[in-house]
């Protein structure tokens, strides 16, 4: 996707970040329709929060996104709302999630950042 330079009043502002996370215990549960879904709901996320996302690829244990972002949101409150909602839904939509991670964390607790 071409992405468009954010201009306000007085500023140009092109943030962007690759931001990389792992499920806990890296298990390869996202597969099949686990991975469908949290695609979508990556991408739910994303239009709601005025992320783009560059590039994007969900793994079976990781998540690997390249996204520009508006100055007004950090990085940690992008993960944390990517990561959070994410399991949240997974976990309510797929029984088997539930039952391997009964403590409810279904990520690592790290992630990858760099800027571009």
């Amino acid at each position: 996707m071409d992405s468009k330079i954010r201009k306000g009043t007085h500023t140009v502002i092109r943030l962007t970040c690759h931001i990389v996370w792992s499920t806990k215990y890296r298990y390869k549960v996202l597969r099949g329709d686990i991975q469908i879904r949290y695609r979508e709901l990556l991408i739910q996320i994303c239009e709601a929060e005025s992320i783009e996302i560059l590039k994007g690829f969900v793994g079976v244990d990781h998540v690997d996104m390249h996204i520009e972002y508006a100055p007004k949101l950090s990085v940690s409150y992008i993960v944390k709302h990517l990561r959070g909602r994410t399991s949240r839904k997974l976990q309510q939509e797929f029984s088997s999630i539930r039952d391997r991670y009964w403590g409810k964390h279904f990520w690592a607790h790290g992630y990858g950042v760099w800027s571009r």
